[in-house]
């Protein structure tokens, strides 16, 4: 959306789909392909090697917190940034952990956090979708805990499952909702096995954003789990929508979420429950964590500037200077 708004044409493509920088090679032939932009450093970036035109880089997160951890693709990814024209870094501790591993390149990473814009369906009918994911109770008295990811293993959604499913048996008011979309098939028939047993846990498939950001709105609080993360953007859009998060304390959500002052932390499935319990007890803390998080989103992620940087940086493409 950044880029169409300043006059250029888009195409957008799924790293998973290409086989080979051949195919690549193919696309940018059949399209007239002037730059690119690839998002993940291994998993977008090495398909757009020697293909002589001008790209830049966007770090993910597992790109610089996993993957740079294995040799072969240390060597692709840093490859890849020496013929980048720039790379963006969504925290400042992203860019210090890129420069340490590939220090040839540390010019040429900027950093800028996501921008944030939520835009929840005014029209979605929660109580529809309460039943959908059967839930068989009134609205009112609920507490709906959402995980929002894609079903592979880095995002760890079968973490909470059995210590949230104990306290749904002693407080049948409380469900924990996993919506997000089949990424790693093997890995999704474990979770759906999972989840069928286990009490107080639903599943959900993938749904529209507007959609999504309706079921924000109207949950009670959402949740992150994961093992690793770049910037969570699901973290972000509950912040914008004025509602508390709970996130595994781990570095790319500990940038994001100060504990007990924008969100709540926890270490291990326990404690967990132990600050769901404490966030659903207590309304004045629900309160405070969520006009700090509103504060936060709007001063440190701000969409217009996101959108004044990437501007900004896709010049960079244009023309044969490195400059």
């Amino acid at each position: 959306a950044h880029l169409e708004a300043a006059g250029h044409v888009c195409i957008l493509k799924d790293a998973f789909d290409f086989e080979s920088p051949s195919e690549i090679a193919n696309l940018i032939l059949a399209e007239n392909c002037e730059a690119a932009l690839a998002l993940h450093l291994y998993r977008g970036g090495r398909l757009l090697q020697g293909h002589r035109i001008p790209f830049g880089i966007i770090f993910g997160g597992t790109d610089v917190n996993e993957d740079a951890n294995q040799g072969e693709k240390n060597i692709v990814m840093g490859r890849v940034l020496e013929e980048a024209r720039f790379a963006v870094a969504f925290t400042e501790s992203m860019k210090e952990m890129a420069q340490a591993q590939w220090p040839h390149a540390k010019d040429k990473i900027y950093v800028q956090s996501q921008g944030i814009a939520t835009t929840p369906n005014a029209a979605f009918n929660w109580n529809t979708f309460l039943q959908r994911s059967e839930i068989n109770q009134s609205a009112d008295n609920l507490h709906i805990f959402l995980l929002i990811c894609g079903l592979r293993q880095v995002k760890d959604p079968l973490y909470l499952v059995d210590a949230f499913s104990e306290w749904h048996q002693e407080e049948p008011s409380v469900y924990l909702v996993i919506a997000g979309p089949e990424v790693d098939p093997v890995f999704t028939r474990e979770v759906k096995a999972k989840v069928r047993r286990a009490a107080g846990v639903r599943l959900i498939g993938e749904m529209p954003q507007e959609d999504l950001h309706a079921v924000v709105k109207n949950c009670f609080a959402v949740v992150n789990s994961s093992v690793s993360e770049g910037m969570s953007a699901a973290i972000l859009e509950a912040m914008d929508l004025e509602v508390p998060v709970l996130a595994r304390n781990i570095p790319g959500n500990a940038a994001v979420v100060k504990h007990e002052v924008t969100g709540l932390l926890f270490s291990n499935p326990q404690e967990f429950v132990h600050l769901a319990k404490r966030l659903v007890s207590d309304p004045a803390l629900e309160k405070e964590i969520v006009g700090n998080g509103r504060e936060y989103v709007r001063m440190y992620h701000s969409w217009q500037v996101e959108r004044d940087t990437y501007q900004q940086l896709i010049s960079k493409l244009e023309g044969n200077t490195e400059d």
